[in-house]
């Protein structure tokens, strides 16, 4: 299927699969997958290891300062890279999902990360998921999405994903956190977590991958008259 130089948009709650889908969608469509969640998870863990988010979940203001020498990127696998060392499997842990929505509620976090994500996707052809990508992002993203699922389908997602890494996990407490992430991530003052007026909705609580993925190619067919 031949696809303009688009910007696709994938945003919704937490453990509805939308970096899993938006990953397939570039492979499928020959697109570069940007994972903005991986950015704020990586902010996240430095803030972690340099003591700037206490455990009560307070974000020093010292932060600011320090992003400016931090170096976050996309590398081998498409893994997330801080200064020069693979995180992926840090900033996918549960000490992690327990704090980066206040890390991502904070302005100057979010226009840190948006100016990545910016430089990153010049040129279009890029599918990016998270949660403002639409509505704050990139506004003008010619396709939007928004992904949303039950919260025991959610919490059973990301128990079995943890489990499956060999980390210890509480089906309670992550449904716990799942309920806490989307209550901070849509109240907060900067660019929370809502749908743009012109995104489909894809709930996929009882959907394939294929299912979901045929879904979006056809969204894709209608919208662009693709008749392949």
């Amino acid at each position: 299927m031949t696809v303009p130089d688009i910007i696709i948009a994938v945003d919704g709650y937490s453990s509805t699969g939308k970096s899993s889908l938006a990953k397939q969608i570039a492979r499928s469509l020959g697109f570069t997958y940007l994972d903005s969640g991986a950015l704020y998870r990586g902010v996240t863990l430095f803030a972690q290891r340099e003591g700037y988010i206490s455990p009560d979940n307070t974000v020093s203001d010292s932060l600011q300062a320090a992003l400016d020498s931090l170096q976050l990127f996309f590398g081998e696998g498409n893994h997330c890279f801080m200064d020069g060392e693979d995180v992926e499997e840090q900033i996918r842990s549960m000490s992690v999902s327990s704090q980066v929505s206040p890390i991502a509620a904070v302005p100057y976090v979010r226009e840190w990360v948006d100016c990545r994500l910016h430089s990153l996707s010049f040129s279009g052809r890029v599918v990016m998921d998270g949660r403002d990508i639409g509505t704050t992002v990139f506004p003008n993203a010619e396709v939007k999405i928004f992904m949303t699922a039950s919260d025991s389908v959610r919490a059973k997602r990301r128990y079995d994903e943890l489990v499956s890494k060999g980390q210890k996990a509480d089906l309670t407490e992550v449904l716990e956190n799942l309920r806490q992430r989307d209550w901070i991530d849509s109240h907060r003052e900067t660019s929370p977590l809502r749908r743009a007026e012109d995104a489909f909705v894809l709930d996929n609580s009882e959907m394939t991958m294929e299912e979901e993925l045929c879904w979006v190619r056809g969204l894709i067919q209608g919208k662009f008259g693709i008749l392949e």
